[in-house]
């Protein structure tokens, strides 16, 4: 079996395989603009060479093969390689807020979700205007969330401005970083199924804590120690994970919509 081979089936979803050399592979097929955004987005992580990325070894219309990370455990090496390896792969930066990567559509994916690549100048206006506005309105159109609920939301867009911290420089962000989609194997840890752009550096640490990743102290201080964090930053951790919880919201309904209301009551509130 070549990889030429695996690119030619059809049909979504991720299977496992072996090549002719013994390398063993993911397969991976879906709609095509999410196939394209996750292989670019692969390579884009992948070069700063900070933490561990699968290999994408090959692409085509709807369809993936990258390696395949053998299973393993989150010890604290591991997981202080990983905070560093994190903050080094955050340093290494993107063109602006929103940019997608290196030939990535601008029409992408995150999950199950559509997300927009638009770029912006500066952070807030753009964490507004595409990471947390369309996502809500979404929820209304599908009726998860009334019009006062998006109105909520809106206040608390107005208001980022004052709470979104001291401004930074874009970084190259995950952009989908829950505990699901970090591997551990030979010692550090491996990031899969990314949502790549130039975004906040404290978006990717606030989403590896909204769903309990193991170590996370550990990445953490880490990570700080590499490259230390705006003060304040654990007080913004709700802004940032503001825009998974309303993706979430859009996909699944029922109480990740509470929970984004909950964090922009508290933004609302002077």
């Amino acid at each position: 079996m070549t990889v030429d081979d695996l690119l030619t089936g059809s049909g979504h979803g991720v299977r496992m395989d072996t090549l002719d050399d013994g390398t063993e592979v993911v397969v991976k097929g879906g709609e095509p603009s999410a196939i394209a955004a996750e292989a670019a987005g692969l390579r884009w992580l992948a070069e700063p060479g900070a933490v561990g990325v699968p290999d994408v070894l090959g692409e085509a219309e709807g369809r993936m093969v990258s390696t395949r990370v053998p299973a393993g455990r989150p010890e604290q090496a591991a997981a202080e390689t990983f905070g560093r390896g994190l903050a080094a792969l955050h340093a290494a930066g993107a063109p602006a807020f929103g940019s997608p990567p290196p030939g990535g559509p601008v029409h992408a994916w995150i999950g199950n979700a559509r997300m927009i690549n638009e770029t912006g100048p500066s952070w807030t206006p753009w964490y507004a205007e595409h990471r947390v506005l369309p996502y809500a309105r979404q929820a209304r159109d599908q009726g998860t969330f009334s019009a006062g609920d998006v109105a909520l939301v809106e206040r608390a867009c107005a208001r980022l401005e004052l709470v979104g911290g001291p401004d930074e420089p874009p970084a190259r962000l995950h952009g989908d970083l829950w505990t699901g989609n970090v591997l551990w194997s030979g010692g550090q840890g491996w990031v899969i199924d990314p949502a790549a752009h130039g975004g906040h550096r404290e978006t990717d640490l606030a989403m590896l804590a909204l769903f309990g990743t193991p170590q996370l102290d550990t990445i953490l201080a880490a990570y700080d120690e590499a490259a230390p964090l705006a003060d304040g930053w654990r007080d913004r951790v709700g802004l940032h994970q503001l825009f998974p919880l309303l993706v979430h919201a859009v996909l699944f309904g029922g109480g990740y919509g509470s929970r984004a209301l909950d964090v922009c009551e508290q933004l609302a509130t002077p």
